[in-house]
């Protein structure tokens, strides 16, 4: 049993809150799924979960459609199919079964630090994350700073090193594939 707090402890404890469990929310899943994919932000996890939420959705709706509507459907499924594994969230186009295990740690696969670990640019999660925030990569043209960007499929083979980075230049020595016009630099 605790006793009641008096009156200027409950204004300390107002300002200053230690353990806030509403704030912290959450399941167990989410605070694991935030660790292992290294999600910086918890809006950016609510916000998989709610697209996630919205395909397993639609997917039903789609699924649940009478016979009398099979070429509406079929063209919607296939339409819905294409964009996911454009985005890389399902494996195959082929049925749409896949759409119902979209979940939001299919959205975080998609992000650049996993990624970076999948093409091996990086040892580890942290390593990568490191990078990308301190500007070491580029996707096409565009060097990228935020590590909860989502490739899709078809900018996978354009993740590099940005041009300006150390990161680079130790890879072209290592390779020994660095340019003269590089050394003079």
């Amino acid at each position: 049993m605790v006793r009641k707090l008096k009156y200027h402890e409950q204004k300390l404890l107002r300002r200053l809150e230690l353990v806030s469990w509403e704030a912290a929310g959450g399941s167990l899943a989410e605070v694991r799924a935030l660790r292992r994919y290294r999600v910086g932000r918890r809006e950016d996890y609510a916000r998989y979960k709610a697209l996630a939420r919205e395909v397993r959705a639609l997917a039903r709706r789609l699924r649940d459609l009478g016979p009398s509507s099979a070429a509406f459907r079929a063209r919607c499924a296939s339409a819905l199919l294409e964009k996911l594994y454009g985005l890389g969230l399902v494996g195959s186009r082929r049925s749409l079964a896949m759409c119902e295990k979209v979940s939001a740690t299919s959205f975080c696969r998609r992000r650049l630090p996993c990624l970076l670990l999948k093409l091996r640019m990086a040892q580890n999660l942290r390593h990568a994350v490191t990078f990308v925030e301190q500007g070491h990569v580029r996707v096409g043209p565009e060097v990228v700073t935020d590590p909860a960007l989502l490739v899709p499929r078809a900018m996978e083979d354009f993740i590099t090193w940005a041009d300006a980075s150390r990161l680079r230049l130790k890879v072209l020595d290592y390779n020994q594939e660095r340019d003269d016009f590089d050394l003079a630099a």
